[in-house]
């Protein structure tokens, strides 16, 4: 019987994957940053070649949209910049929006004739029908984090609903 510590694993089996980390780049509160942010992290993804589902990155896009217009409607007069961090592990991605305001905003429905306040509601149905999960948090400078994580690949679909009820024999 051996004695001593156990071996190591190979490091093939605990090295992270070539597109696995954490990538941050800032942008000025304006519209036009909007699409430089979504464009900015469809690109990151690319280079990174991550293995993402052509669903989730679609939903991961406009989850990055709306979290930017977000924060370029509602804090731009409290934050010179806005941040947007991308975490990638080895079977999830997560998305950070970080702006300088300090009111943690809700998913709200809105009504049917409202032009606007869907945005944070869509992130969560987006987030929650992926698998994900998605929060606030308060930054070290009195700020916010909002943030979505998703898995790489959408989970299975599930049986699918009746389109009408049954009927007795």
């Amino acid at each position: 019987m051996p004695s001593g510590p156990p071996a190591e694993p190979p490091e093939e089996l605990t090295a992270p994957l070539a597109y696995e980390g954490r990538r941050r780049f800032t942008a000025p509160p304006e519209v036009a940053s909007v699409p430089l942010a979504r464009h900015a992290v469809r690109d990151l993804l690319d280079e990174q070649q991550v293995p993402v589902a052509p669903a989730v990155l679609d939903g991961l896009l406009l989850i990055v949209s709306e979290l930017v217009t977000n924060a370029v409607q509602h804090a731009a007069l409290l934050s010179p910049e806005i941040a947007v961090q991308v975490t990638i592990g080895a079977d999830w991605l997560r998305v950070a929006v970080e702006d300088s305001h300090p009111y943690r905003p809700k998913a709200l429905e809105a009504d049917e004739d409202d032009v606007g306040g869907r945005g944070l509601w869509l992130v969560k149905v987006i987030t929650t029908e992926a698998g994900g999960k998605c929060d606030v948090e308060h930054t070290a400078d009195g700020g916010k984090a909002i943030w979505a994580e998703l898995p790489l690949f959408p989970l299975p679909a599930g049986p699918p609903l009746p389109t009408s009820p049954p009927t007795a024999p």
